[in-house]
């Protein structure tokens, strides 16, 4: 049923999987971990700074238990956060994080944010390609790089990121970043691609959810397969995890990409890499 994409690297990754952005530690976010896994999904992305490895760790072995199914069918991603930035730090913070998941391996290690130091995240990048290189983590990437910030760690990466994770949706449509990572084989991925929910009130994505029979956030998660972006839709509501993953029965039209496409008004919700420290 769930499609995948293809690294450069040869490895795979389901195209939609569970977001735990904002999902607080403790019992809700256990019971959306286990829910999600329970009902299909098979990537799971987390980081350090939510603040929420230890409960989506408790998620995934009950998941698995009660889906019976081994962790190797299993696609977890965890990032690094700007505290933690350096050679020596990076491995650590790996160590802890899996350490809090209670896993052996992560599927997927990024750089959280690209912070203004590019020496840092150069250095930051070494480790990771060094964990990559002994097999410790099966593939590592970024997170809100911009182009420039890509061209400044191609330059010097030995192991070229598979996948870069940023802000994408209607209203902000990345169509040079987009290009670019393509152009480089690189995956773009999306976060928050609801828009915690603004863009589900928009009437053109209503208009053609009524055309289809399906809601406004399947459109949106549709439109992000169908323009080859992995998704990670956050929700702890039961039927709304089925729901976001109950998108591979239908396809838009070439229209409908059209409309959806002219709703881009360059607009984040999230901050600008540019100048983000964290802080």
């Amino acid at each position: 049923m769930e499609t995948t994409v293809t690294f450069h690297n040869g490895n795979t990754m389901p195209q939609v999987g569970l977001g735990v952005f904002r999902v607080q530690e403790g019992q809700e976010a256990v019971d959306a971990v286990k829910h999600a896994i329970i009902s299909g999904y098979r990537s799971i992305d987390t980081a350090m700074i939510y603040k929420n490895e230890q409960s989506v760790g408790e998620g995934i072995r009950l998941g698995l238990e009660a889906a019976g199914i081994d962790r190797s069918e299993l696609f977890v991603t965890s990032k690094i956060w700007l505290d933690d930035f350096g050679f020596d730090t990076a491995i650590q913070a790996y160590e802890a994080s899996l350490e809090r998941l209670g896993l052996d391996y992560l599927d997927l290690y990024l750089i959280h944010w690209p912070g203004t130091d590019t020496a840092k995240f150069i250095d930051t990048w070494k480790a990771l390609e060094q964990l990559y290189n002994e097999g410790k983590v099966r593939n590592i990437g970024v997170s809100n790089f911009s182009v420039e910030h890509m061209e400044a760690l191609l330059a010097q990466a030995a192991v070229k990121p598979a996948i870069n994770q940023v802000e994408f949706h209607p209203y902000f449509d990345q169509k040079q970043l987009r290009d670019y990572l393509a152009g480089k084989q690189i995956v773009m991925e999306s976060w928050s691609p609801l828009m915690n929910g603004e863009i589900l009130t928009n009437e053109v994505i209503s208009n053609i959810a009524e055309k289809h029979g399906k809601t406004p956030a399947q459109v949106v998660i549709r439109w992000n397969i169908e323009n080859d972006v992995v998704v990670i839709p956050k929700s702890v509501t039961p039927a709304r995890i089925e729901e976001n993953l109950n998108v591979f029965d239908f396809q838009l039209s070439q229209e409908d990409l059209y409309e959806i496409e002219q709703l881009n008004e360059d607009r984040r919700i999230g901050p600008d890499p540019a100048g983000f420290t964290g802080a």
